[in-house]
């Protein structure tokens, strides 16, 4: 049976304005991340999307805009995490080396970039594995989302994604142990609007 997962980017944090590297480490919505929450929970009322299961990163800026994208309960994971960044946790994103990381982190305490993506496929598989979560919201982070859809990228129907924002919603469908994208959503929040990729 085809189920649905909607994988979505935690709201703008203090850190994204302040532009540092952010993973295991946390900060805050900013009043900007909370109206980007409500506006990508206005996609979800919109469109007469009813859950059957929430999941969330254990961090807070998950779990808040989890929150203010629906008043269901929800389990927090921390498979849903952002990668550990190790001792670059908190620092300035100019230090970042150019992409892909592959292990640089894991040189400094943090996660090879395959233990990262592993970790977050097995979270995502054993979530709609389970019974009665035939439509499931699962809120992360910018890199575990690009990650985890570059995984899939080999059944994706709408191709690669690129410019994950904050509260951008992945539409994947599971069926048979696999993850096919069918839809990418992003927000016009001067408009509160919503700019689909579908094919």
């Amino acid at each position: 049976m085809k189920k649905t997962m909607y994988l979505m980017r935690h709201g703008q944090t203090l850190f994204n304005q302040r532009k540092k590297i952010q993973g295991f480490c946390d900060a805050p919505l900013t009043e900007l991340g909370i109206k980007q929450a409500k506006i990508a929970g206005s996609y979800f009322k919109e469109n007469n999307i009813i859950f059957d299961k929430a999941y969330s990163s254990t961090s807070e800026r998950a779990c808040d805009t989890l929150e203010l994208v629906t008043t269901k309960e929800y389990t927090r994971l921390k498979g849903l995490k952002e990668w550990n960044f190790g001792t670059f946790e908190g620092e300035s994103e100019d230090l970042n080396p150019p992409l892909p990381y592959g292990d640089f982190f894991a040189t400094f305490g943090g996660e090879r970039e395959v233990t990262f993506r592993e970790r977050l496929v097995e979270t995502m598989e054993s979530i709609m594995m389970q019974d009665n979560h035939d439509s499931v919201l699962a809120v992360s982070h910018g890199a575990a989302c690009a990650q985890f859809a570059r995984y899939w990228e080999k059944t994706s129907r709408i191709g690669k994604v690129t410019g994950l924002k904050n509260c951008c919603i992945l539409k994947f469908e599971y069926e048979n142990g696999q993850f096919t994208l069918v839809n990418f959503i992003n927000h016009d929040f001067a408009k509160g609007t919503h700019i689909e990729s579908t094919r």
